[in-house]
């Protein structure tokens, strides 16, 4: 099982931007596709944001495509979510999960970091 533990979340102003990191342990980082979900003041449901296979294929949410840029970097065992140019809208809670690949279910989450997005 492999654990995570997420930062770099924060308050800042509309069009601004936000590095969140995702750093892993517990396990061999390397084989899990790893993806990025945020949970919107209000809503009972987790949305995908962003997911980075264990190949390095990406893929994003339409409401963050052009915006958001997800990466990995295997040898520090972190998860990066890029966020430029943000909304309000975009204010959630944000959680990585890791997800074994043909899963379509992270078996593993990070406790969540906020953001805020307002002037």
């Amino acid at each position: 099982q492999v654990r995570l533990v997420e930062s770099g979340g924060g308050l800042v102003q509309p069009g601004g931007s936000l590095r969140l990191s995702c750093a892993a342990s517990g396990s061999i980082f390397s084989i899990y596709d790893m993806d990025w979900y945020r949970q919107a003041p209000g809503k009972q449901q987790r949305e995908l944001v962003a997911t980075i296979t264990s190949g390095g294929s990406t893929n994003y949410a339409d409401s963050v495509k052009g915006r958001f840029t997800i990466s990995r970097d295997n040898a520090k065992n972190t998860v990066y979510l890029q966020m430029d140019s943000l909304k309000p809208e975009d204010t959630a809670v944000y959680y990585c999960g890791a997800r074994r690949p043909g899963w379509l279910q992270p078996s593993s989450w990070g406790q969540g970091t906020q953001v805020t997005v307002s002037s």
